[in-house]
This record gives structure tokens, sequence and C-alpha cells, in this order.
């Protein structure tokens, strides 16, 4: 039961279907999810995707079942890979999958002549935190934010 790492195939659509709901629907309660939401694009072609020179789409796989995924933007104008989504799913945590997606979106980053990576982690995800920072992503800054649409400005 290797966990091996590889670009989207068009068969792997419903899976990466799934597991982006499964996702998104556990941002809803997080801490910094509502707007992680709203800054992250749903996506709803992954075909189109798949084919976008500009994306790096990966799937981890455990005995050929899909369990996580990485969605990756290059930016030439940013210099940099961006990623923008990333999951593994909770019972195949711990396989080092998560490291192996990182070290693959690296190399890609690297293959394309850019300069960097970057992703984000919510406040209080200590598991992505951790995944990014034993890859050597560290945080380079905080953004802090509070809604003030309840609160009338004094």
């Amino acid at each position: 039961m290797d966990p091996i790492v590889r670009r989207a195939e068009p068969t792997d659509a419903a899976d990466l279907t799934r597991m982006q709901a499964i996702v998104r629907a556990g941002m809803v309660n997080v801490r910094g999810g509502a707007l992680r939401l709203a800054e992250c694009e749903r996506i709803t072609d992954w075909l189109a995707l798949m084919s976008d020179q500009a994306a790096v789409v990966l799937v981890g796989t455990l005995d050929d079942a899909v369990v996580s995924y990485m969605v990756m933007h290059l930016s030439s104008s940013k210099d940099r890979g961006i990623i923008r989504h990333a999951y593994v799913e909770a019972e195949a945590r711990e396989l080092g999958l998560g490291d192996t997606l990182v070290e693959v979106a690296i190399a890609a980053v690297r293959a394309a002549g850019l300069a960097g990576i970057e992703a984000v982690a919510l406040p209080g995800d200590r598991e992505t935190k951790n995944l990014y920072e034993r890859a050597g992503l560290t945080a380079r800054k905080l953004t802090v934010y509070a809604s003030l649409a309840a609160t009338p400005l004094s």
C-alpha cells in the first residue's frame, strides 16, 4: 500500500469533486474559513483545469483509490506557484501524501522556472502549517481581518 502522487486524469474528476465538497463543507465553521471560501474558487470544470497549462492538478492514491489532491496555479506575473487547494482524506493522513504533494508541486514550480511557491494555511490549522513548514514554506506575512458589517464604526 504505497502512496502515489501523479497528475490528475479525466477519470479522477468525480473524486476531485467529492473531496472538494468535503473541504468546502469543513471550512464553514473554521476561523478564517468563510473568507477563504470567498477567495478560493469552487472548481466546476476539472477537465478544463487539467488542460490549463498554468495549472497543476495532482492527486494522491492508495491502492489506486484517490485520497488526496492539490491544485496549484503557475503565475509568471508573480513569478511563483500558488497552491490554491490541498486536501488529504483523514484516513490517509500520516502516510506522507501531503509531503509528496508539496514536493511534486515544488518540482513543477522549478521546472516552470519560477522563483517561489506560496500557500495558505488557516489560523489554527496546525497540520497544514506544519506540512508547509516541513517543505520549507514559512510565513512571510500574516493577514488580519475584522468584519465591520454587524458593528457600526464609532
